[in-house]
C-alpha cells in the first residue's frame, strides 16, 4: 500500500452542504477502490493564486489515504467531472 494525498478546491459559491458532499463524493471513490482514508485537513476559503472559472477564492481540502496503485488515476478518472470540483491533484508521498 502507497501513501497519497488528494487536493481539492471546492467551489466557494455553492452552499455548505453541497461542499461537504462533493468531499464525501471523493472519499467514497476512494474507499471504492480499495483505499483508506487515514487523515482529511481542511484548510477553509483561501484566495486562488488565478482566476478560475471567474471565481476569486475557494475551499481546500487535503484528504491523506493509503491504498494500491491503481486507485489514484480511477479517483482523478471520477473527480475530473464532479460539478464544483475548481482543481484537483493526487500525488504519492514519499516514506
Amino acid at each position: 500500500m502507497n501513501k497519497y494525498e488528494l487536493a481539492l478546491v471546492v467551489s466557494a459559491k455553492v452552499e455548505d452542504e453541497v461542499r461537504e458532499a462533493v468531499v464525501e463524493k471523493a472519499k467514497g471513490y476512494i474507499t471504492r477502490y480499495n483505499g483508506t482514508i487515514t487523515e482529511v485537513e481542511e484548510w477553509g476559503k483561501r484566495k486562488l493564486a488565478y482566476e478560475i472559472q471567474k471565481m476569486h477564492e475557494g475551499f481546500y481540502y487535503f484528504i491523506q489515504f493509503e491504498a494500491d496503485a491503481t486507485c489514484p488515476a480511477e479517483v482523478e478518472r471520477h473527480v475530473r467531472i464532479m460539478d464544483n470540483v475548481l482543481r484537483y491533484l493526487v500525488v504519492r508521498k514519499d516514506a
